[in-house]
This record gives structure tokens, C-alpha cells and sequence, in this order.
């Protein structure tokens, strides 16, 4: 699965939530600095290109839907994340986050339970 760019995981995010959309659907959900419709195009032609959406060809017009899950994608984003920058320590994580005061003890707590929960 190969790395997207900050722009195509953007695109990709509004394609996970329609499930399917012609190119200007997915300009109509771009809230911020909407690129033009021919950059976009190219942009989910890219995605297409590598791997992680696929078309429906309605004469001219393509519907595009995604083939890679939001799942599966955050799953080797996490993977790549927790290697590159936390020596494959999901203990250093967790430290990270509660060092930066973003996680509560409360969610700890959850976190804990739902280790144990797993692990009955």
C-alpha cells in the first residue's frame, strides 16, 4: 500500500464517507480552498493509480468507490506511525499522549480494561 499525500488522504477521507461519488461530488464536500475540478480529477485518478479506489464508467463520467477500507489504512498508517516514531513500542504511545496531557486517566483506565477484557 503505497503512501498518500496529505491531499490524497483528504480525498480519500470524503470518498471512505460517500462510499461512492463522481468527482464533483467529492468538490462539493471540500470545505476549504477547493482546488480546481481538473486538479481534482487528476488527483483521484492518482488514487486510482495506486490502488486504493476504483471506477464505474458512466459513459464519459466515473463514479469512483474505494477499494482499500478506512480500516485497513489506518491500520498500516498506525503501523508505520508507532515504528517510525515510537520504536515499535506501543508503551511509548501511550507515555507520548499522556505526557502531552491527551489522554485521562480515565481513558487509561478504559484502556486497561479493555487489555484485560481481551486477554480473559
Amino acid at each position: 500500500m503505497e503512501k498518500l499525500t496529505n491531499k490524497e488522504e483528504e480525498i480519500m477521507h470524503i470518498i471512505w464517507r460517500l462510499e461512492k461519488a463522481f468527482v464533483k461530488d467529492v468538490l462539493a464536500e471540500i470545505k476549504e480552498e477547493k482546488p480546481h475540478y481538473n486538479t481534482l480529477s487528476t488527483i483521484v485518478r492518482n488514487l486510482e493509480d495506486k490502488g486504493y479506489v476504483a471506477h464505474n464508467a458512466y459513459g464519459k463520467t466515473h463514479q469512483y468507490y474505494p477499494i482499500v477500507s478506512l480500516e485497513d489504512y489506518k491500520k498500516k498508517f498506525m503501523k508505520a506511525a508507532i515504528h517510525n516514531f515510537f520504536d515499535n513500542s506501543y508503551k511509548n504511545v501511550v507515555s507520548f499522549f499522556a505526557e502531552e496531557e491527551k489522554i485521562s486517566v480515565d481513558e487509561l483506565k478504559e484502556i486497561i480494561n479493555l487489555i484485560e477484557k481481551n486477554n480473559k
